[in-house]
């Protein structure tokens, strides 16, 4: 069979090595994936098939430095979930058995107890039995919190694959933003991640494993891992398997082009998530480090990890210029990786300097400042209805007036300039039943969000301060104090930090302890997300464009917003329900429409004003190579399918969520208003974009020459709006 398109120019700065111990993996894993019943009567693999596909040699240049015992028994972990993925095709995916498939998967968590001790239900075919004996194998040597993630990483592994069979059922392709994030759980490399540490014998300190930097070089080490198997798999998956599943064909039909183009695409976002874990590498994990106080053990475990996840890189790719299971015809000679394409790992002059560079060189070499006149907008698709709290007015006149108490309009901020933003109409909108009482303090919360977002670049920016910023940031934090809310005001100094202070005593002085800890996270996390900001303004870079839309979410306060609705419901929804697929599926295909829809908005302001790298459009035009007309209609496109995905979720997956939550009426209803909550928060945020001056060609130059001429509530982004009305706080 002809390949359906030539394989591209791969980005693999370092040489595959291969472990010594290649044979003794190949000999143990035979005779283990027979006793676990795997081959011959499985109905899935024969002998020669797991032959062919040689796990133990992706394993030897995956893992190139471990000992022989720990090789084999990752070489089993492969063994098992390849053996799980093609046992689960044809048993469900072929035959679309949604129930068959849920119930299957049900099981397989009882075979990894936190506790080894604790028993494991009788397995009663060869996946449950291959990871019952794994499990036991593996974490007598791992620490207890090591056990929790990788657990946590193998069940979604499993359960998402429910997800690539509602798609096969439904014959739906995911949009770019929705497959990158189900791949990560599909796909498996998180848990791959995982087995890094294993091999490696380079645990991560628990302290820093769900760290920023840590977490990004899972996930940029993932998504590569995935893109790259996407465009060896394309034809086995697609053309043989009727998969929907496969980056290639979700950009050849998001984009519209050809399967080659869209190869090139793929390709071009692997280089680009492998730049991105360099650039963690090397610039945010030794400052996490330092930050953190990590002594030389700890230090010297992280850097070996990140170096585990670089031999995966390579390794996986040589692995697959040879296994039976892809598209590598001609790529491989006489044993040896001399392509006609590829060549070897490292040593491709195209690869380092060619189509990837380009990428590079164009993320670091914006021109700031440049004229780019008015923002170009798209009709935006809303359908949902648009309503107003009618104490807007009062709500605008008494935050006005708190933000003079507070010393937010005796700086960066005058009087004029807060009225201008008219934010009380931005949450009139979010929260259209509030009381005046709710609806002052969710615009308070507004106000000190847009100011704080002000405010760090233009202390911290300009001057590339990262170190006074970090500073500034730990102190904010410090005015949330957990025991008493109210103690935080003893401690602000600053305008910034009073309002801070003032705010979480109203906040978060009813809540209950566990509520407040969660909102104090949720608060820093934004905080910590404009250090992000900084750094990359610090290094004029623009945002690699998956880490720039999954770090937009906080930017913007998008992620705030939500915890804080969970919060809302806590007494008729289960807090288990919220860390669904489902749920995060809904949350973030409206928070991606909104940080979308304010950057369409903002991008005169921002690019031609600010001298901003944080803009979709920008990011666009950068990954892309086009111009600003095709970012915006390439944005327009994917708000427009985040915003599909979002009805279908609501229409397909929620009723199968009440069912497995066996949710009675009442949580039904609460889930329902959980859904208008967030339609709320669309319809208002496009009303305000809409409405505001701050956004229009005539306006976006006045005041330019102030410190303040930024792009409105984007700081905060609204996410506190309901905050009032969540916890029935009163104003002060």
């Amino acid at each position: 069979m002809a390949q359906p398109f030539v394989l591209p120019d791969f980005y693999v700065p370092h040489p595959a090595r291969l472990n010594p111990h290649l044979e003794a993996a190949r000999v143990h894993t035979r005779g283990w994936a027979r006793e676990m019943g795997m081959l011959e009567g499985s109905g899935v693999w024969e002998e020669a098939d797991l032959e062919s596909h040689d796990y133990a040699l992706l394993c030897s240049y995956t893992h190139p430095d471990c000992d022989a015992d720990a090789l084999s028994l990752v070489t089993d972990w492969y063994t098992w979930v390849f053996f799980f993925d093609d046992h689960f095709l044809e048993t469900f995916k072929r035959t679309q058995d949604r129930r068959g498939g849920k119930a299957y998967l049900d099981r397989l968590p009882l075979f990894m107890p936190a506790d080894p001790a604790a028993g494991m239900p009788e397995p009663v075919n060869p996946v449950e039995a291959g990871l019952a004996d794994l499990w036991l194998r593996t974490v007598p040597s791992m620490s207890e919190a090591w056990r929790v993630r990788f657990a946590e990483a193998t069940e979604h592994l499993l359960y998402e694959s429910l997800w690539e069979l509602d798609n096969i059922n439904e014959g739906r392709i995911a949009n770019p933003v929705e497959y990158i994030e189900m791949r990560r759980k599909v796909g498996g490399a998180p848990w791959s991640a995982g087995l890094v540490e294993y091999a490696a014998g380079a645990e991560v300190p628990e302290e820093v494993a769900y760290s920023r930097p840590l977490r990004v070089l899972r996930d940029a080490f993932s998504d590569a891992v995935h893109l790259r198997n996407d465009l060896f798999s394309y034809q086995r998956e697609v053309e043989d398997e009727g998969e929907n599943s496969n980056g290639v064909l979700v950009l050849e039909k998001f984009l519209g082009c050809t399967t080659q183009e869209a190869a090139e695409a793929v390709n071009d976002l692997l280089t680009s998530r492998l730049h991105q874990f360099e650039n963690t590498a090397l610039t945010e994990v030794p400052a996490l480090c330092l930050e953190q106080g990590l002594g030389p053990e700890q230090a010297a475990a992280i850097a070996a990890y990140t170096k585990g996840l670089q031999d995966w890189q390579s390794g996986g790719h040589e692995w697959h210029l040879r296994s039976s299971r892809y598209m590598n015809e001609g790529l491989v000679r006489d044993g040896s990786p001399f392509g006609a394409r590829i060549g070897t790992s490292a040593g491709n002059i195209r690869a380092l300097f060619g189509r990837q560079a380009a990428g590079r060189l164009r993320a670091h070499t914006h021109v700031p400042h440049q004229t780019v006149g008015p923002s170009l907008l798209p009709e935006f698709s809303l359908p949902y209805p648009l309503s107003l709290s009618p104490h807007r007015e009062e709500a605008g006149r008494r935050s006005v007036e708190w933000s003079e108490r507070m010393g937010l309009l005796r700086g960066i901020w005058d009087r004029p300039l807060a009225e201008g933003f008219d934010l009380a109409l931005c949450a009139a909108g979010l929260d259209p039943d509030a009381t005046l009482e709710e609806l002052e303090l969710s615009t308070e919360w507004l106000t000190w969000g847009t100011y704080a977002d002000d405010y760090y670049p233009f202390a911290f920016g300009r001057s590339r301060n990262l170190p006074g910023a970090r500073e500034q940031t730990d102190r904010l934090k410090s005015c949330m104090p957990l025991a008493d809310p109210a103690a935080g005001a003893a401690l602000a100094v600053d305008p910034i930090e009073r309002a801070l202070a003032d705010l979480w005593a109203r906040t978060a002085g009813p809540m209950t302890p566990e509520a407040r800890t969660r909102l104090r996270t949720a608060v820093g996390v934004m905080l910590d997300s404009w250090l992000w900001e900084l750094h990359n303004t610090a290094q004029h870079r623009v945002p690699d464009p998956v880490d720039y839309i999954e770090m937009r979410r906080t930017t913007f306060g998008s992620e705030l917003t939500m915890l804080l609705s969970r919060l809302r419901r806590a007494d008729t929804l289960p807090a288990e329900i919220y860390r669904t697929g489902t749920v995060r599926a809904l949350e973030n295909s409206v928070s991606d429409y909104a940080t979308l829809l304010n950057d369409l908005f903002s991008y005169q302001k921002e690019i031609e004003v600010e001298g901003e790298v944080h803009n979709g459009a920008l990011v666009v035009q950068k990954f892309f190579a086009c111009d600003y007309p095709t970012s915006v209609a390439l944005l327009d496109d994917l708000m427009r399918g985040r915003l599909r995905q979002y009805e279908h979720v609501k229409k397909h997956e929620v009723p199968l969520l009440f069912e497995d939550f066996a949710l009675d009426a009442k949580g039904r209803a609460a889930f329902g208003a959980y859904l208008r909550e967030l339609e709320d928060w669309l319809a208002g945020i496009l009303h305000w974009h809409r409405t505001v001056s701050r956004y229009k060609a005539e306006h976006v130059h006045a005041g330019a020459g102030a410190p303040l001429a930024r792009r409105g509530p984007t700081g905060l982004g609204t996410s506190a709006a309901r905050l009032a009305t969540a916890f029935g706080a009163p104003a002060r």
